[in-house]
């Protein structure tokens, strides 16, 4: 029987179960938690804006989105988040998802650290950086009910310091891959937590750029 947790019953299907076995397995408990509770902030923003979204994507999408920041799927030089979102491709395809449900998630994925973008696009790639931007930053705190905080995360815990601790797991992700940030929100983990990060300035790659003028 599946999960019902503030009122949001949790996917039980056999690839929801199979991408919950796959995530627990890789990544840590805090990451893990993080995603779970990503997907409840992205499915009770979904029933707050009476949107029609597919809870089996979105709970693909959560699950997967940070999957990126660990050592067994991530790349050399590509954004964790195209990491994450290039493995739940992969894993999807295994499962024969059709093309427009594996492009939705993908795109979620992807663009889960772009603010003011996911927004504006389909369902499940909305509902994902909601469920990112609440659990995260906090946004939208005060449209849930304090039980639904409560239920939440009494299925799964907010861990002590996790705020800081969250930020470490982003910093150890793309640690080796500073390229990475430019022109996105963990340029600023970096300039936090390396002191040899030195940010791009997109100003100063135009004025050197090889054009003439």
């Amino acid at each position: 029987m599946s999960e019902i947790i503030a009122g949001i019953r949790v996917p039980d299907s056999a690839i929801a179960r199979a991408a919950t076995q796959l995530v627990r397995d890789t990544e840590d408990d805090l990451l893990y938690n993080h995603s779970r509770r990503v997907f409840l902030w992205g499915a009770l923003t979904g029933e707050r804006r009476e949107l029609k979204y597919d809870p089996e994507l979105l709970y693909l999408g959560a699950m997967f989105h940070d999957m990126g920041l660990t050592e067994k799927y991530s790349s050399p030089d590509l954004r964790f988040e195209v990491d994450g979102a290039n493995a739940a491709r992969k894993f999807m395809k295994s499962y024969g998802v059709p093309e427009r449900d594996i492009e939705d998630v993908w795109t979620a994925i992807a663009l889960h650290t772009t603010p003011g973008i996911p927004e504006h696009m389909r369902p499940t790639i909305a509902l994902v950086t909601a469920g990112v931007e609440m659990d995260v930053l906090g946004i939208a705190y005060h449209d849930f009910t304090h039980e639904q905080r409560e239920h939440v995360c009494v299925h799964h815990q907010r861990e002590t310091n996790f705020k800081e601790n969250i930020i470490d797991h982003f910093a150890r992700g793309i640690i080796k891959k500073p390229l990475t940030t430019f022109g996105n929100v963990k340029a600023d983990v970096l300039a936090l937590k390396d002191m040899n990060y030195v940010r791009q300035n997109f100003c100063s790659i135009i004025l050197g750029s090889a054009w003439p003028n």
